[in-house]
């Protein structure tokens, strides 16, 4: 097998943990490549400036538990503006005909609390069984408080264990990034590291650590080094996307398979004007009572002060609309914003983006949440492999997964833990 290159690290993946972790390497004086299967960097950090001509957030948006979240220090620094919010609680509720009272949108906020304080419960008294176990499906805002977890986890609460949920530290704080958070990733990479080396457009579809070191195939020939970062989302791992030589131990590859990801979508529309005469960033729940089986959707209007509407989709619900395409996800939350709004603010819609990440076979879906049953894994893929292998990424994070920072600290503890190994250090 002829090498095409060798370093001492590369790290597999640049998304918010592989740029992390190759940006400490690199400082360190660490012989260090990044390679990346996408045209871009970024992975489910992305901010999108093309679509509607300014910023918005296709993928990870908010500063979560914002006062212990070292990715804010990094955007005051930057010069990154963002909302101090503590929550993402909605300004108003439309119920289908018409718009929620003060009681009635109480009673849904205890509700979605309540579904809240009941899966924790259950997971800080060490049961790992499903959500939809401890959720009241009696109550009239079930279907809200169902939605809502589905944004949180990505998943359906029969998906989602309660053990893992409860492991998630959360401030409550919900800092939005107005330039985008896939922005500040990018400008964050950029002073870190600004030469550092990255390889984009280049898959790996294998990595061999059966011999010393380890060897990557690639388009571009054969990379090899002393040690490989793997920072990946799980999803890619446990459909093959990426193969290992030797496979992975049973127990790891168990890991990978019981951490998938869910799926957490957006459609976004640009309108000719201001239609919806609410304060900017003002945060709207749509649930039709009347028709069970239509799903809830909840938007962020007037985004930044923008004449945009930016509707969240979350579970099942989303993974079907993306299958069905574009048009399909258009219609979905276009119908919930006639229904709130009015039907004539369709003829001042100017554009529509949505997103696809659940189809997108280097990503695979939003974030991960660990199975019923299972969130014990999620502890295996923080240990390296074969002394030639570390895993980084928001799965790897056990108390701030799902998140963009959860994934960057990954990325610089995997780094550090290469770095003693490298210098026979202890980490």
């Amino acid at each position: 097998m002829t090498v095409a290159a060798f370093h001492q690290v590369i790290v597999v993946g640049a998304g918010a943990a592989g740029l992390a972790a190759g940006g400490r390497l690199h400082q360190a004086g660490i012989d260090v490549m990044v390679v990346e299967a996408a045209p871009r960097t970024g992975g489910r950090a992305y901010t999108d400036t093309a679509s509607f001509g300014f910023a918005w957030d296709q993928g990870c948006h908010w500063l979560h538990s914002a006062s212990v979240n070292p990715l804010r220090a990094a955007a005051d620094e930057l010069g990154f503006s963002y909302l101090m919010r503590g929550t993402r609680k909605a300004r108003e509720t439309h119920i289908g005909g018409r718009w929620a009272d003060e009681a009635e949108r109480e009673a849904a906020w205890q509700a979605i609390d309540a579904t809240y304080a009941a899966i924790k419960k259950a997971g800080d008294e060490g049961r790992d069984i499903a959500a939809s176990e401890v959720m009241d499906a009696s109550n009239p805002w079930n279907r809200l408080a169902r939605h809502w977890l589905t944004l949180m986890s990505a998943a359906e609460p029969e998906r989602l264990s309660t053990l893992d949920y409860a492991a998630y530290s959360d401030t409550g704080e919900n800092y939005p990034v107005e330039q985008g958070y896939g922005a500040l990733i990018q400008a964050l990479a950029a002073r870190t590291a600004p030469d550092l080396p990255v390889m984009t457009s280049c898959p790996v579809a294998r990595i061999d650590w059966s011999g010393e070191g380890v060897k990557l195939e690639t388009p571009r020939g054969t990379l090899a080094a002393r040690l490989v970062i793997v920072a990946v989302p799980t999803t890619v791992i446990a459909r093959g996307g990426l193969q290992f030589a030797p496979v992975l131990p049973v127990e790891l590859a168990e890991a990978f398979e019981a951490l998938p990801l869910g799926a957490a979508e957006k459609v976004a529309f640009l309108f000719d004007r201001d239609v919806f005469g609410v304060p900017s960033s003002s945060y709207v729940d749509t649930i039709d009572l009347a028709h069970p089986d239509r799903r809830p959707i909840n938007f962020v209007l007037n985004h930044f002060g923008a004449n945009i509407a930016i509707g969240q989709l979350g579970g099942d619900n989303a993974a079907r609309l993306v299958k069905a395409g574009p048009e399909a996800m258009r219609d979905f939350g276009l119908a919930a914003l006639k229904d709130a709004f009015g039907a004539d603010i369709e003829k001042h819609v100017v554009r529509v983006a949505t997103t696809g990440w659940v189809a997108d076979p280097l990503i695979g879906g939003a974030y991960s949440c660990a199975l019923p049953g299972f969130a014990h894994v999620r502890a295996r893929l923080a240990r390296p492999l074969g002394d030639r292998i570390l895993f980084a990424g928001e799965a790897v994070s056990a108390h701030a997964y799902s998140t963009a920072h959860g994934a960057h600290l990954t990325g610089l503890a995997a780094a550090d833990a290469a770095l003693a190994q490298l210098t026979g250090r202890a980490a």
